[in-house]
């Protein structure tokens, strides 16, 4: 070995030692950080937070400080819908792309780190790109009503919008929705219990809306609400129960596996007209998830990211190259306290568990409408016997 590859060696172990006694010395002091001042009794280890339950309303509008607005029309040619969910004096906010063929205005400014971080509402509609025109009309009605961002002699409403796919379904190609839905969700928004179905943006997506909420240990909630239109399938052909049954809290699809010759049937009519999927598109899941607790714009970003990845729990195949699949994520607290990795992780988990649950509800509340799809309980009646006899 030459006399150059023996001076490094020396150098390395020199530069080892020297780390090793670096350490050394910094553990008591990381030791002692941990440890309470002497005479004081040690600290409680943190609480998991835990799942307490649904909201009272199963629904969005369990997260204060939102309001969820409908409109929907289904007459001369119509089929699709508005919804507009709004927060008036704004909310912290972020949102999740994936899929090949999105259809999003004003996401860009949900960036974090941009001069604007709250939003005044959120457009979810169909129509295609023709459907963005909705956000117009929620912009009039929000100016009208003074919300918005300070400018000049007036407020510019910030209001991010996404769209699925419906055109042409159950009716004339250029019955979409524009600025009057729009204006007319924004209007009708209340906070009442959202219930789901085919309404608002749910009339003309393949598997209509669905909506669900949860309650956490650590006194927050979160909430989400669903446009179900995507080009893979909520049902698993398996079983033919929804890919996300296994999310169910308490009894609230309430549904058993149905019989094997209804599930055979459904398969071998698969694709057919009846349930609407005859030579028409479907593509894209539009949704939010949406929380009380205080989160900044990198926080609602994240949250938003992993609801998106967790609709791949109840849709099989997701975020295809014809799927625009985008989730917007808001929290309706100001940003005041710092929150934990333990209660940022809880928040983000329930909010791709409650999405997805929001799925679930989606596929057993829409009923068929017009040519439309079957409803999942008229498709398979002895699953959902326990729903008929609730009067579900």
């Amino acid at each position: 070995m030459d006399q150059h590859h023996v001076v490094n060696r020396r150098a390395g172990r020199r530069a080892g030692m020297t780390l090793a006694a670096s350490v050394a010395a910094l553990v008591p002091v990381v030791l002692s950080a941990q440890q309470p001042p002497a005479g004081q009794p040690a600290r409680p280890p943190m609480a998991r937070v835990t799942v307490v339950g649904p909201g009272p309303s199963n629904s969005l509008t369990d997260v204060p400080g939102v309001k969820v607005g409908m409109y929907t029309r289904s007459d001369s040619g119509y089929r699709s819908g508005t919804t507009v969910i709004r927060t008036e004096t704004g909310a912290t906010a972020g949102y999740s792309q994936m899929g090949g063929a999105p259809g999003t205005k004003e996401t860009d400014l949900l960036k974090p780190g941009g001069q604007v971080r709250g939003v005044q509402a959120i457009v979810l509609s169909g129509g295609s790109a023709y459907g963005l025109d909705a956000a117009t009309g929620v912009m009039q009605w929000m100016e009208e009503n003074k919300f918005g961002v300070p400018v000049g002699g007036g407020v510019v409403p910030i209001v991010p919008a996404a769209i699925l796919m419906d055109l042409g379904r159950g009716g004339d190609f250029k019955k979409r929705p524009n600025a009057e839905f729009g204006y007319k969700a924004t209007q009708a928004a209340t906070t009442q219990p959202v219930k789901s179905g085919r309404v608002g943006m749910g009339m003309g997506a393949g598997w209509g809306m669905g909506t669900a909420s949860v309650k956490l240990s650590n006194g927050y909630t979160v909430a989400a609400i669903v446009g179900l239109n995507p080009a893979g399938s909520p049902v698993d052909p398996r079983t033919c129960l929804p890919y996300g049954y296994f999310l169910e809290l308490g009894d609230e699809f309430n549904i058993v596996q149905p019989k094997a010759e209804e599930c055979q049937a459904a398969q071998a009519g698969r694709g057919g007209p009846n349930d609407g999927s005859d030579a028409a598109p479907r593509n894209t899941t539009i949704a939010l998830v949406a929380t009380d607790a205080p989160l900044i714009d990198l926080e609602a970003e994240r949250m938003a990211q992993i609801a998106n990845a967790g609709l791949a729990r109840s849709i099989r195949p997701i975020h295809n190259i014809g799927d625009g699949d985008t989730v917007f994520g808001i929290a309706t607290t100001p940003f005041t306290t710092q929150l934990g990795n333990g209660d940022l992780q809880a928040i983000f988990n329930a909010a791709a568990d409650v999405l997805g649950r929001a799925v679930v509800h989606a596929v057993l509340d829409s009923k068929q409408v017009g040519n439309s799809r079957v409803g999942y309980c008229e498709t398979y009646p002895s699953a959902c016997v326990k729903r008929k006899a609730a009067g579900r």
